[in-house]
């Protein structure tokens, strides 16, 4: 019980249904860096026991009432877990948390800081492909001298994409970490946080990569601190 106490406990946020796949992964990822994991939804809400840092998932479109603008796009939202993610992430960061966001993750901690979305991003494309894949195709151009470069180790790394919108506006205390080549925002930090990353792609898909693996073991490394 002793060795237990000592390993950070994470939580992973997610839908009240579906997306079991990346919330599976993700937990597979936290868990072979050395944490614990809980895993909280709108019909799962946190429990008493308090965590170390936070993980919040992918998954459907973010409300553009959050960042006061109108629907541009046919809905595709979940405004509960809007809330309710929202909620998870105010906390963090008032405690000033460990955090990852995924993909919509991503997306909501920007919007939580003050910044708003790109609704649709075919129209930003010019050099990138619209298609949606799992599979490590995009090109990432990773910010020098930023966390992430620490993490990735590399100046430009392939990555999967499946979203449809992205950060536009930055929040407050959020800097860029990687572009892709139309120059959308595909990852954010907070450099004066414990550890604040938001990353577009889906690291849990890519867990075949060493330099991927980093960014749950930074986020576990950093919670452990706080245990």
């Amino acid at each position: 019980m002793a060795g237990r106490a000592r390993r950070p406990l994470i939580a992973v946020t997610g839908p009240r249904r579906g997306a079991l796949a990346p919330r599976c992964f993700v937990h597979l990822a936290l868990r072979c860096a050395g944490a614990r994991t809980v895993h909280l939804t709108p019909a799962r809400p946190a429990a008493d026991e308090r965590w170390h840092g936070v993980v919040v998932t992918g998954g459907h479109d973010i409300e553009p009432v959050l960042y006061a603008e109108a629907p541009a796009v046919v809905p595709r939202y979940d405004p509960e877990r809007d809330a309710f993610e929202s909620q998870i992430l105010d906390d963090a960061l008032a405690r000033d948390l460990p955090l990852l966001g995924i993909c919509r993750g991503a997306q909501l901690l920007n919007v939580r800081l003050g910044g708003s979305l790109h609704q649709d991003l075919r129209s930003h494309r010019r050099h990138t492909s619209k298609r949606r894949t799992l599979l490590p195709l995009k090109h990432l151009l990773v910010v020098d001298g930023t966390l992430l470069h620490a993490l990735l180790r590399h100046r430009q790394v392939r990555v999967n994409s499946l979203h449809d919108q992205a950060i536009h506006r930055l929040g407050t205390g959020l800097r860029v970490a990687a572009r892709d080549r139309d120059a959308i925002v595909q990852a954010v930090e907070d450099p004066d946080r414990v550890f604040a990353l938001g990353v577009q792609w889906h690291p849990e898909f890519l867990l075949w990569s060493a330099a991927q693996r980093r960014l749950f073991h930074a986020l576990v490394e950093a919670a452990a601190r706080l245990v």
